[in-house]
């Protein structure tokens, strides 16, 4: 331990301290996070039986108290009556980091707001660790979590995600999976490259990586189980096969008819494909 440098950290008091713990593998956690998690006076859970079981491997017995969606701003008040004798708090979730796709942002709100620190202690993340090994052009992307359940409001959220240039990554549940899947298909090119990352870092992970015109068909023949992460490739840019004549016109013509109308009488007209000019005029109007 001597060459981890126990000695030289420093938990400073009447400080909140936003915990990262491990997301599937509960080998993943971090030395400074199991240090502070037993130097700590009460550690604020998602779940306190959840975290208890992480805590009970690890032989630390500090108290827990519960902070979660339904009882956040509540709680929050207490966290900040802790604080105010002096002590030290741990914000955890029950895997990965709270506030980001989790409970506790209105609690680091009110936190801050009431005059006391807060500070991060990161660990595992859901997002690197699958964009890590997915093998897409991630130089920059969009961390876009949940997209709304409901159809129509998905739909139009993965439309506007679909239509930006970088990679984006989202969370879903296995009983959204397949619905998120089929829509993400509708939404993007069909050779637009998709890592489906299931159960990142526990024993069935797996990743699955295939164009968006095979997503539908791939979540028919799989059963959803798990956490999932799906990761979208960058935008590839693409020459329509248009020439500068033929786009002028049709910029026009565009404006005149329905994306769809224009693209039938460009096609008839230049012999190319009516789905490569469709393309061409969605990408004109974003």
């Amino acid at each position: 331990m001597q060459c981890a440098m126990l000695a030289q950290q420093s938990f400073a008091g009447s400080t909140l301290y936003i915990v990262g713990l491990p997301i599937g593998n509960a080998a993943d956690i971090t030395l400074r996070a199991l240090w502070l998690l037993d130097a700590c006076d009460v550690i604020a859970c998602e779940d306190t039986r959840q975290t208890r079981k992480l805590l009970d491997r690890y032989g630390i017995s500090t108290p827990t108290m519960s902070v979660h969606e339904h009882n956040e701003h509540a709680a929050a008040q207490k966290l900040i009556d802790v604080l105010a004798q002096g002590k030290r708090v741990a914000l955890v979730t029950d895997a990965g980091t709270p506030a980001v796709s989790d409970p506790g942002a209105k609690a680091v709100k009110l936190v801050r707001e009431a005059g006391f620190a807060v500070s991060p202690v990161p660990g595992p993340s859901a997002v690197i660790a699958a964009l890590s090994a997915s093998g897409l052009q991630s130089y920059s992307f969009t961390f876009a979590g949940f997209v709304p359940p409901n159809a129509k409001a998905r739909g139009e959220a993965l439309k506007k995600l679909a239509s930006r240039e970088e990679a984006f990554v989202l969370y879903e549940a296995p009983h959204r999976l397949r619905e998120l899947l089929v829509d993400l298909s509708r939404a993007l090119e069909g050779d637009r490259l998709v890592v489906v990352a299931r159960e990142l870092t526990k024993k069935f992970e797996s990743l699955s990586a295939m164009p968006a015109e095979e997503l539908a068909q791939w979540a028919q023949n799989h059963e959803p189980r798990g956490e999932y992460v799906i990761a979208v490739d960058m935008r590839q840019h693409k020459e329509s096969g248009l020439s500068e004549r033929d786009r002028a016109w049709l910029d026009v013509l565009a404006k005149e008819l329905p994306p769809s109308r224009a693209a039938a009488a460009a096609a008839r007209v230049t012999g190319l494909k009516r789905d490569e000019i469709y393309r061409y005029i969605q990408k004109s109007e974003c």
